[in-house]
């Protein structure tokens, strides 16, 4: 399976920048924060909000990778208690938006709904960060959609299923044919 640096380096270039909380993640978490209660319908919020990212097709999709549970850990043990109340906040923003734009909430949207509804905060998330200040927090969303990607990228079924895996790398070959369309390679 692929190092936790080398997964969120990928990540970090998947996103055009860096994660949020990633020195952190590389020790092994546990910053001096003070943690936030997750309850167990925000994880299954935010596992409905990863598979609107990442839907299950010919692989497992982000719930079947239990993003939420993943986001839930991430926050509580590698976010600033600043990045955890943003993103905490943006959980409710995310649900607002939802009722302005669908007149429900993001669970009661369907999944054309719910599709629209992400693309436009990923669009208001781009556009804050073009704007933004380098010591401007990150928008709420583009945490949720980084915890997505690293979430699942580095859970088995990620590294797996949706990536090519060899579990024992065999030689190195620097000019192996590429196929557009082809998986990634997932490496030990």
């Amino acid at each position: 399976m692929m190092n936790r640096r080398e997964a969120l380096s990928r990540v970090a270039i998947i996103m055009g920048g860096t994660v949020l909380g990633a020195e952190a993640f590389l020790s092994g978490c546990k910053t001096a924060t003070t943690g936030v209660n997750f309850t167990a319908e925000t994880i299954s919020l935010l596992d409905e909000v990863a598979e609107t990212i990442l839907p299950a097709t010919k692989t497992p999709g982000a719930k079947e990778a239990k993003v939420g549970e993943f986001m839930k850990v991430m926050v509580n043990d590698c976010y600033e208690t600043k990045d955890q109340k943003i993103f905490m906040e943006g959980i409710e923003k995310l649900d607002a938006a939802s009722k302005k734009m669908n007149n429900k909430t993001f669970m009661e949207s369907d999944a054309t709904q719910r599709h629209n509804l992400l693309v436009a905060l990923d669009k208001e998330a781009k556009d804050y960060q073009k704007a933004a200040k380098p010591e401007d927090p990150k928008h709420y969303f583009s945490m949720m959609k980084e915890l997505t990607l690293t979430g699942y990228f580095t859970s088995e079924v990620g590294a797996t299923k949706a990536l090519r895996y060899v579990a024992v790398p065999g030689k190195f070959d620097g000019s192996a044919p590429y196929v557009k369309g082809e998986k990634a390679w997932a490496t030990s």
